[in-house]
């Protein structure tokens, strides 16, 4: 059974998105290896806070049907740079249940593993709902200050989180909870005056523009737009929230929805985050993924699964979902505002000539060697397709059809080409310099 210290996977669970005939061997492996890393390894695997990945690596290569095989390979192809937790101090801990104590530790690596105890503690005394409900949504300071750290880390505390939901694992959602208390607070400023302007402003739900017009507004807003410079060590934090804050609080504080909106919403956030992610390509050099707006799409997913939990209140699913679409537009614009080709998507002609079908590209993924970015974003994009569906022909959804498809084949395409994986931060020609350039022949580098 899974606890909040053991991690169990049962193939009668049901994640969001999973090819069809998980097996108990599949089950049993990455239960292991997940347990083998929750009880071994930092949550960051370097001194610098990079994320150690392996829970959501494994996970998506479990949903989508990767062979034993190829989940073993996943693991120890990310295990050998992990590193051990700092040493567990039972005093530590102990001050954290004293709610005056609990945030001097707040913001520090060096309390992951206390924090991990803490959080399993609570999960053990009072079940993970009741811990998520009271840590991140209860509406107090605590909780506010809590619930911006989870959107830290370009989304990785919430990333862990939607796991741990989705597969059910206690133990992995108090990782996520004990990562996110090891970030920094830095974005509240973001979230929490947005929330303030939109109800000082009277913005309503009825007159919300769409996500694709605010990228547009957004884009349009010289100020904003280059707010973000190449040489900016963090560019939400030291760019736009330093050189353009009222220009991106004016867009995000404009973006409210109502509970009747939820799942169209849902939709639509993760419609525009695919959109914005693939589009904003740099010709004449290859289709290549924004390693940061990546992070949205992949982060996507899980809205679907909060929508349908029901111990998350309408309200709180509102609020999750408005700050998410906010983080969204700051990321967009955080990276140079890049100028959306929609007929790059539309135009795309795959590496093999032909479109592979969603199970050619699944297998293509799981035998693709990575840290789990690129398994993550082809599961993202074939939920996005199931997602989006029904709703194709409203406002705000700019990809339908074939495109998802397409989509599909690019995010392979993109990650077997040569050059780096990924571009970080697209917006920026410096960003393309290493970034093989297209011929009419094979691919060339610049």
């Amino acid at each position: 059974m899974a606890t909040a210290s053991t991690v169990n996977l049962d193939t009668e669970l049901q994640p969001e998105y999973s090819v069809k005939g998980l097996s108990d061997e599949g089950a049993k492996v990455t239960s292991e290896l997940l347990q083998e890393n929750h009880d071994k390894h930092h949550i960051f695997f370097n001194q610098n806070g990079f994320h150690n990945h392996i829970v959501h690596h494994l996970l998506t290569l479990f949903a989508l049907k990767a062979s034993p095989e190829e989940i073993k390979r996943g693991y120890k192809d990310n295990v050998y740079y992990q590193r051990p937790p700092v040493a567990l101090k039972k005093e530590i801990v102990d001050d954290m249940h004293n709610p005056d104590r609990f945030k001097i530790y707040l913001g520090k690596e060096k309390y992951y593993h206390d924090f991990l105890k803490y959080f399993e503690d609570e999960i053990s005394k009072k079940g993970w709902e009741n811990v998520v409900n009271d840590e991140l949504f209860k509406g107090d300071e605590r909780a506010d200050d809590m619930l911006a750290r989870l959107f830290a880390g370009f989304l990785h505390p919430i990333i862990h989180l939607g796991f741990g939901i989705e597969f059910r694992q206690p133990a992995i959602i108090a990782e996520a909870l004990a990562q996110a208390a090891v970030h920094d607070n830095w974005m509240a400023p973001l979230f929490l005056e947005a929330e303030k302007a939109a109800k000082t402003n009277g913005a309503k739900p009825q007159d919300t523009k769409s996500i694709v017009q605010l990228l547009d507004e957004i884009r349009a807003d010289k100020k904003l737009a280059s707010s973000a410079h190449w040489s900016d060590g963090n560019k939400i934090r030291d760019g736009i929230m330093k050189r353009a804050p009222d220009e991106m609080l004016k867009y995000a504080s404009q973006y409210v929805i109502s509970e009747g909106q939820l799942e169209e919403k849902t939709a639509e956030m993760i419609n525009a985050a695919v959109y914005y992610t693939a589009a904003a390509q740099h010709p004449p050099h290859i289709p290549k993924f924004d390693f940061f707006y990546m992070h949205c799409v992949n982060c996507s997913i899980f809205f679907s699964t909060f929508l349908s939990l029901p111990s998350l209140t309408p309200a709180t699913k509102v609020r999750l979902l408005e700050w998410k679409v906010r983080n969204d537009l700051a990321m967009y614009a955080s990276r140079g505002s890049p100028a959306l080709m929609l007929d790059e998507i539309t135009n795309y002609q795959p590496s093999s000539g032909r479109n592979s079908s969603w199970d050619e590209v699944i297998k293509r993924v799981n035998a693709h060697s990575d840290d789990g970015h690129a398994s993550k974003l082809v599961r993202a994009l074939a939920h996005g397709e199931q997602a989006c569906k029904k709703y194709e022909d409203n406002d705000g959804f700019v990809v339908k059809g074939d495109m998802w498809e397409k989509l599909g084949n690019m995010a392979i395409d993109s990650v077997e080409a040569p050059g780096p994986t990924w571009v970080r931060s697209c917006g920026f020609d410096e960003a393309w310099k290493d970034i093989p350039k297209r011929t009419s022949g094979k691919l060339s580098r610049v």
